[in-house]
């Protein structure tokens, strides 16, 4: 009996629908009232419904959709936002000139120091090996050394990772079928990777600080450092050693993009761990902003998180450009540089060709003669 009364009552209900479809699309309401609106009732920018149409406000909608934000009563305020079109911007730049200049960079790096190495070749010991030794660094500057290089290597990869990993591994996937090895390795890497990029991230911060504490006095450049900048660091010439102390002119100079670079690295870091905490990009163009530079400085949390993700991404992508100009120096560019940081002790005559003002000041001798670029001022046997 009921689904005789419930389907008997489901056809009088579709009956009566088709009905009021046909009088609608005859333009009469049930009641007789015409449904379509009148020519003149659309004058002056009115459409059926209420609806404003044209004369809708237009500075409120562009403002909603350039984030403008309203009021909430709960306690993310980010909520207040209706439309977030920086994420937008964000994404273009990210995916875009971002990842498209990164690329060329670590790419055109690698291509300059295999150029530099086919025409130069290895930077020899000139006057050969002297069979004794000094002391270059000690174990605290060593493990300072490698606690900011060991940890720098890992953020440095797993940030590549997550800016290019998706493009080595696959696009975005569908169909749970099309899932294979490499992304399962892809998803485990990022997975790891992203906890190894989190919590090594404050190693390498405690090595800046005990680099920094250990070299800043030995890293203030002099003209002593200007005429081996002038002198390209006898790089480009065989026979050509021109004067440096325990840190060369290049040196040092590395020695400031790194601890300038990594304080970078390491605010904008901070800011993408805790999230919507730091609002140091406001403040930074409010300072900026007194060289008549015009910079937006009433930024919301999101924007600063944001332009915290971007300049760490682009930071971080030319540190890792010169760090790779770094690496093929202390390893196969120069011979004897590793030694450096290897054992700590270095050969005296690599000593005295490179660094022969500090190796005069370590044995109490007279500063030794650089103009004929010879090794150190002591004419050490040549050999082939």
């Amino acid at each position: 009996m009921f689904d005789r009364i419930t389907g008997n009552a489901g056809r009088l209900a579709t009956l009566a629908l088709f009905a009021f479809i046909l009088a609608c699309g005859a333009g009469i309401s049930p009641a007789g009232v015409d449904l379509v609106a009148p020519a003149a009732a659309q004058e002056g920018g009115t459409v059926p419904g209420q609806s404003l149409g044209s004369a809708s406000d237009a500075d409120l909608w562009r403002a909603i959709r350039q984030g403008g934000s309203g009021t909430v009563s709960i306690p993310d305020q980010k909520a207040a936002i209706m439309i977030q079109s920086g994420g937008e911007s964000w994404r273009n730049i990210r995916n875009g000139p971002l990842s498209t200049i990164g690329i060329w960079l670590l790419v055109g790096m690698i291509a300059v120091l295999a150029l530099y190495f086919a025409l130069r070749g290895r930077i020899r010991v000139e006057a050969g090996s002297s069979g004794r030794t000094v002391e270059r660094f000690n174990s605290l500057e060593r493990f300072a050394h490698w606690l900011t290089a060991g940890t720098f290597v890992v953020l440095a990869l797993t940030g590549l990772n997550i800016t290019y990993g998706r493009y080595l591994f696959g696009g975005q996937i569908t169909d749970p079928s099309q899932i294979g090895t490499l992304h399962q390795i892809f998803a485990a890497i990022t997975y790891y990777g992203k906890f190894a990029h989190n919590f090594l991230a404050f190693g390498f911060m405690l090595g800046l600080i005990l680099m920094f504490v250990l070299w800043v006095r030995e890293n203030i450049l002099t003209k002593v450092d200007l005429k081996w900048l002038a002198m390209g660091g006898g790089m480009f010439s065989k026979g050509v050693h021109p004067p440096a102390r325990k840190f060369n002119g290049g040196q040092k100079i590395l020695f400031w993009i790194v601890v300038l670079g990594g304080l970078s690295l390491s605010l904008s870091g901070i800011a993408l761990l805790f999230p919507f905490q730091f609002h140091m990009f406001g403040a930074t163009f409010s300072v900026l902003n007194l060289f008549g530079l015009g910079l937006p400085t009433d930024l919301n949390s999101i924007q600063e998180m944001q332009l915290s993700q971007v300049w760490h991404a682009a930071v971080g992508l030319v540190m890792i450009a010169i760090i790779i100009a770094h690496i093929y120096m202390g390893t196969l560019g120069m011979e004897g540089a590793f030694d450096a940081m290897g054992t700590g002790m270095v050969d005296e005559n690599w000593a005295r060709e490179h660094h022969g003002l500090w190796v005069a000041e370590m044995k109490g001798e007279a500063p030794p003669s650089h103009g004929e670029g010879k090794s150190g001022g002591k004419e050490a046997p040549q050999t082939a």
